[in-house]
């Protein structure tokens, strides 16, 4: 397997939702055709009945799903993690996400010290945050949902307590890294262990 074919099978193992062929081409430093390629020795290695991923492909997007044997496993467990309680990283996650949203998950990687695309998936599973890409930027950002601000019986985010103060980028960084250096978002990011 080439490096284009790893790095493909990664991205698509951790994205939240499908990915245009274009928009992998670019995350991928390649040019389209050659991702198509990898799309398709993709498929040949993982769509197959011995297999529990496949790759799904609808029209330019591409997604890594589940196997449709393992359906209601999954569904099943789905059902149950959404129904579950937070965990301590998750509350935490989804604490800065409400008070800075919309943060990108380099922000949120560096806030955290750790990478928390697991964590963000599962909120997003559960409903209580949604993504949304921006193109010109090339990145996404990350807000809680409608759902997570009626479940806490709010008209508007921006009723949290003490959401002014701690909306502001350097309160909040001073509050999470008291006394920390001037290091920037992308080496922290680039730094930050894998959980």
């Amino acid at each position: 397997m080439n490096n284009l074919d790893r790095t493909l099978e990664s991205l698509l193992f951790v994205a939240t939702r499908p990915l245009t062929t274009r928009r992998l081409a670019e995350l991928c430093r390649s040019d389209q055709e050659a991702v198509k390629a990898a799309v398709h020795r993709l498929v040949q290695k993982f769509n197959h009945d011995q297999s529990g991923l496949n790759i799904l492909e609808h029209g330019q997007t591409v997604q890594m799903v589940s196997t449709p044997f393992a359906s209601q496993t999954v569904t099943e467990f789905l059902k149950e993690e959404q129904a579950g309680e937070l965990t301590r990283p998750s509350l935490e996650t989804l604490t800065i996400i409400a008070y800075r949203g919309p943060i990108s998950k380099i922000q949120l990687d560096t806030i955290r010290g750790v990478n928390c695309a697991l964590i963000l998936r599962n909120l997003m599973v559960k409903g209580l945050v949604e993504a949304k890409a921006h193109r010109d930027r090339m990145q996404t950002s990350y807000q809680v949902s409608t759902d997570f601000v009626r479940h806490l019986g709010l008209t508007n985010i921006s009723s949290l307590p003490e959401y002014a103060r701690l909306h502001q980028e350097d309160i909040l960084n001073q509050l999470i890294n008291p006394g920390g250096d001037a290091t920037t978002t992308e080496e922290t990011a680039a730094s930050a262990p894998t959980i």
